[in-house]
């Protein structure tokens, strides 16, 4: 019988919206696959079922969760206690952590005699320096109410790390970059010497950049604003934060760059206005995260509007003439790692495909080696 640590692996993502449940050999082949569009409390336990009787059976299942809190900042086994952990964690990240609960559940109730880890995005940010983890609010809020900057994205992150290394053909622990993971969610993330030392992304993952359907970092006073002078709630802001905002709120008509960059080239003025906002926070968060660094070996591209959007990374890349950065980029042609820069860039380009469930399946072998 196969161990867990080198046996096949089930990775599950689960989100608000969609479930991708994948198998990987001890090898990191692709065993077998699901990918849902309906939220995981829709058939999950059916979904699980069906990829169990077309897949190997399991070693053990690793849970992509997005947000660990105070407490828990490793990737870790699931028994009881930590499951009710979780469950004290869930609001932080109410689009993500909840769906990501539900699954975890039933996959434990169908596999109750397999190891199951939890990997969480806040992990790859655990060791963020004071100065870009502390908000400057009172010490009651930081210290009795844990909030602080978490940063998110980060399973992304650690596997982005590990292909531009590959690529720049240097050690990842001395490497200077500033990685952009640009998809429904966006965030910006500065890497020095291997570790995560400021990104956009802050208590929740609504901080930062502007996302498809969230608005990322608006002034606090704008919202104690619409709460007290216009009567909103504070649930109606914060779901018209996460769901009625960002691209969707600036073109009126969709969340999707491909749209976007559609309609504007036939004339639609509101969706060039998304598309500036957009690229604009990012050359934003990108300058900003830079300054955490002593130089800039590269810029690395993933996430789904990073690696198939060459619109978004020519219009980043070419108006950032202040970081060593310029235009004229390759699209990219495989789906495949690639630096998309010339070879007499300053700073190469990288385009790294998003690789979260990867990355799950090396921390949790990796979890597991060392019970």
């Amino acid at each position: 019988m196969s161990t867990p640590e080198d046996g096949p692996v089930l990775v599950a993502d689960a989100g608000s919206s969609s479930l991708r449940l994948t198998v990987f050999g001890g090898d990191g082949r692709v065993l077998a696959e699901h990918r849902g569009d309906a939220p995981p409390d829709e058939g999950a336990p059916d979904a699980l079922r069906r990829l169990l009787d077309e897949a190997p059976a399991p070693a053990a299942v690793g849970h992509r969760i997005v947000h660990g809190g105070p407490e828990l900042r490793a990737h870790t086994p699931v028994d009881d206690e930590v499951r009710a952990r979780l469950d004290r964690v869930a609001d932080l990240a109410p689009l993500h952590v909840p769906p990501a609960l539900t699954f975890l559940d039933a996959a434990r109730d169908l596999l109750p005699d397999v190891p199951h880890v939890a990997c969480f995005d806040t992990v790859f940010h655990a060791g963020l320096p004071a100065a870009a983890r502390e908000y400057a609010v009172p010490e009651e809020w930081r210290e009795g109410y844990g909030l602080r900057r978490y940063g998110f994205h980060g399973l992304s992150y650690a596997w982005a790390l590990g292909r531009a290394a590959e690529l720049l053909g240097r050690p990842a622990g001395r490497l200077h970059l500033v990685i952009a993971h640009l998809g429904g969610g966006c965030s910006a993330c500065a890497v020095r010497d291997g570790r995560s030392v400021d990104t956009t992304m802050g208590f929740t993952p609504l901080e930062g950049l502007v996302m498809s359907h969230r608005s990322g970092s608006v002034d606090p006073g704008a919202l104690t604003w619409l709460q007290t002078r216009h009567g909103l709630t504070a649930g109606a802001v914060e779901d018209a934060l996460n769901h009625e905002s960002g691209l969707l709120a600036l073109s009126g008509t969709s969340d999707d760059t491909r749209d976007l960059v559609r309609d504007r080239a036939a004339g639609d003025e509101r969706a060039a206005l998304a598309l500036d906002v957009f690229t604009h926070h990012c050359r934003r968060g990108i300058a900003a995260t830079a300054a955490s660094l002593d130089r800039l070996d590269a810029l690395v591209f993933t996430g789904e509007i990073g690696e198939d959007q060459p619109e978004v990374r020519e219009e980043v890349c070419a108006r950032l003439p202040a970081l060593g950065l310029a235009g004229g980029l390759r699209p990219v042609v495989a789906e495949r790692p690639e630096i998309v820069s010339g070879p007499g860039a300053r700073v190469p380009v990288l385009v790294v495909p998003t690789g979260e469930a990867r990355q799950v399946d090396r921390e949790t072998r990796a979890v597991l080696a060392r019970r």
